[in-house]
């Protein structure tokens, strides 16, 4: 049973607001719904990282998007390497299509450093402005510290775009806690303050707490954007099902094989057992433990392919795990994380 909220979008935002949790986005004035939506999976299987996930129709696609609006979701988090720009524009076309304005939501995008220098932030923004179909660029992130420029360079450059208009605020994607706070002080010797660092974090890759990242996020005011929230869908508990079989890009990962799903069942149990008590799904439950972390500023942003899913994400929201079961997962968590490949 999903705990989803049962209003509809007829032509106009319809949300009910002050049943809605939101979370400030770093030291922004900008307040977003704990979980946003990825889209990754609108990449429309183009490009290297697009493949992982089928082509979607732009039908499917807008009511996926129509219903995580009607429950509760306000922002989206796409990029430049999802698709070569793919994922923007079907994100774009469907907002245009259901008629939302635009500053009616919130866009996050990121972009590609790989083999490329700082210039290039400013050189491209306006193809991603475009691609966007000039919706505002809420959160500008870059994607990897993998740039051929300096972090300092980087910062300066978006410092350059947010004085410009182009962006209103920067974040960083898979940075270490010394690059996150290099990137901090950078962007603040500006005028500009770092929102947010975008990284990996579920229950079984709790990497984070231990490498310096959660505490550095928490003392400088930054967000945590969690990314693959639902170990790309482990943690749901389907793929432990002897009928379910991992499909595409799944069949190459070590996680979807036997060894490793015997190894989490332990933690896939105790995730049905609270989903039963607390009468919502076992992603809910993993969720709602990402976003229930104390202090409000980790947001989780799992994609979704199917409208069905959309809702589930949303409804992971509409409740809190009490202080002993957060413990509880913790505990089972832990004894599986250790070595997560």
């Amino acid at each position: 049973m999903t705990k989803g909220l049962t209003t509809r979008y007829n032509g106009r935002m319809n949300t009910a607001e002050e049943m809605r949790p939101r979370y400030r986005l770093g030291t922004s004035d900008v307040w977003l719904s704990p979980v946003g939506l990825g889209t990754w999976q609108f990449s429309q299987g183009q490009g290297v990282v697009g493949k992982f996930w089928p082509r979607l129709s732009p039908v499917l696609i807008m009511s996926i998007v129509e219903e995580a609006l009607n429950h509760g979701i306000n922002w989206f988090d796409t990029a430049e390497i999802y698709g070569g720009g793919k994922s923007e524009e079907a994100l774009a076309t469907a907002l245009d299509g259901l008629g939302i304005p635009r500053d009616a939501v919130s866009i996050a995008t990121k972009w590609w450093p790989v083999l490329r220098s700082a210039r290039h932030l400013e050189e491209t923004i306006q193809e991603r402005l475009k691609r966007l179909n000039q919706r505002p660029i809420v959160l500008y992130q870059i994607h990897q510290p993998y740039s051929h420029s300096s972090i300092p360079q980087q910062m300066e450059a978006m410092a350059r775009l947010i004085d410009a208009g182009l962006i209103r605020h920067a974040g960083v994607s898979n940075f270490s806690a010394r690059q996150m706070q290099e990137a901090y002080r950078a962007l603040k010797a500006h005028g500009h303050t770092l929102v947010s660092n975008q990284v990996r974090y579920h229950l079984l890759d709790r990497r984070i707490e231990q490498n310096g990242i959660l505490s550095a996020a928490q003392d400088l005011g930054m967000s945590i954007i969690a990314y693959s929230p639902l170990a790309q869908g482990l943690l749901t508990g389907k793929f432990h099902q002897e009928d379910v079989k991992p499909q595409g890009m799944r069949r190459l990962d070590p996680r979807f094989r036997p060894p490793y799903l015997r190894r989490t069942q332990p933690l896939i149990d105790v995730l049905h057992e609270m989903a039963a008590r607390y009468q919502v799904t076992p992603a809910q439950v993993a969720l709602n433990w990402i976003i229930t972390a104390p202090g409000d500023h980790i947001l989780a942003i799992p994609g979704a392919t199917r409208v069905s899913q959309a809702a589930e994400n949303a409804g992971a929201m509409e409740w809190r795990l009490s202080a002993s079961d957060r413990e509880a997962l913790n505990q089972v968590s832990a004894e599986v994380a250790a070595n997560e490949p």
